[in-house]
């Protein structure tokens, strides 16, 4: 699952910078957030194809609407073909959503511990999504697989992490989802640290 993640614009990285310089000029997006702590609903960069079907940087807002108010923020990869609300997506419109860690929550007791979770040694992550147009606007949800071994005391599930010279295939639609699905990352590495639980009311996290 994942239901907060971070985009840190102070790492050493081209290709964050390029992403986010590309997204300003193509965006007029109010209350476009390119660094800090991201909550669903938030509008962010997001790597789609083009109409000309090259990689670029989009503004989208996290989550799928629905009609009661609540916002869809992660699929699970395993049954998303299977899905009307997401089978489009899986086929026509994959994105991938660059980001620095994304946060999870261990139980213990009444308590919850957050960790920042992200690939070893990687300054930049992306993490597979799908998307769809609201009302003239890219809504973007998750996927979200089984956890690596190395985390699975914190969830039972985290958002699918790919390799960056897989996110070129991951948008194309002449790729097979399941087959960029199987070169998932899953060495992973993690860190305690400070914030509260995401709130869930208005949210279903996973579908």
């Amino acid at each position: 699952m994942c239901g907060r993640y971070y985009i840190d614009d102070g790492i050493d990285s081209d290709e964050l910078r390029r992403i986010i310089d590309e997204v300003n000029r193509r965006s007029n997006a109010d209350q476009l957030k390119t660094s800090g702590e991201v909550f669903p609903t938030d509008t962010v960069p997001v790597i789609a194809n083009s109409r000309a079907m090259a990689p670029a940087a989009f503004a989208m807002s996290w989550g799928y609407s629905l009609p009661d108010g609540k916002r869809i923020i992660n699929a699970r990869s395993e049954t998303a073909m299977e899905k009307p609300m997401f089978r489009d997506g899986m086929i026509h419109r994959r994105c991938a959503v660059p980001a620095t860690n994304y946060f999870e929550w261990e139980r213990a007791g009444k308590q919850k511990k957050k960790y920042a979770i992200h690939p070893t040694g990687s300054g930049l992550m992306y993490m597979a999504g799908i998307y769809r147009v609201e009302d003239g606007r890219p809504a973007f949800t998750i996927l979200t697989c089984a956890p690596a071994d190395s985390i699975s005391f914190i969830h039972n599930r985290m958002p699918v992490l790919l390799p960056p010279d897989l996110v070129k295939d991951w948008i194309n639609p002449e790729f097979r989802a399941a087959d960029l699905l199987r070169n998932a990352i899953r060495d992973v590495q993690y860190r305690p640290t400070e914030g509260a639980a995401p709130e869930q009311i208005g949210l279903d996290l996973e579908c």
